[in-house]
């Protein structure tokens, strides 16, 4: 099953704010989890999730700095920051709402054509 690019879109900064929630992490880990996450349906890209990325460090959502481990090379590690989680609650508010509408109004689809058979 391909995720339509407007859902993927849609639940981009939320996934990655919580994400960076857990703890901090860097670019290819941050894939590697949202593919994990998703049982693999979501296999995003390096185009999708640096811009992201970067859009949420100027907007102060996250914050970066690089670091080195001996035997490999420098990493950027992004962690959420206090503005960052505020925004992830919001978000997840929003995403409640959003999931028990279409919670109802598919409960409600699958009851209503058997009531129209009785």
């Amino acid at each position: 099953m391909k995720v339509a690019k407007d859902l993927v879109a849609a639940s981009a900064t939320p996934m990655v704010l919580g994400i960076l929630a857990e703890g901090e992490s860097y670019g290819y880990a941050i894939l590697k989890r949202i593919n994990e996450l998703s049982g693999g349906e979501l296999t995003w890209t390096e185009g999708l999730l640096y811009p992201l990325l970067h859009r949420l460090e100027r907007l102060g959502h996250v914050e970066s700095t690089w670091q080195s481990v001996t035997g490999e090379r420098r990493r950027k590690y992004y962690r959420v920051t206090e503005q960052g989680l505020a925004e992830l609650a919001e978000q997840r508010r929003q995403w409640d709402t959003v999931v028990d509408a279409l919670k109802e109004l598919w409960l409600g689809a699958t009851v209503r054509p058997q009531e129209g058979l009785a």
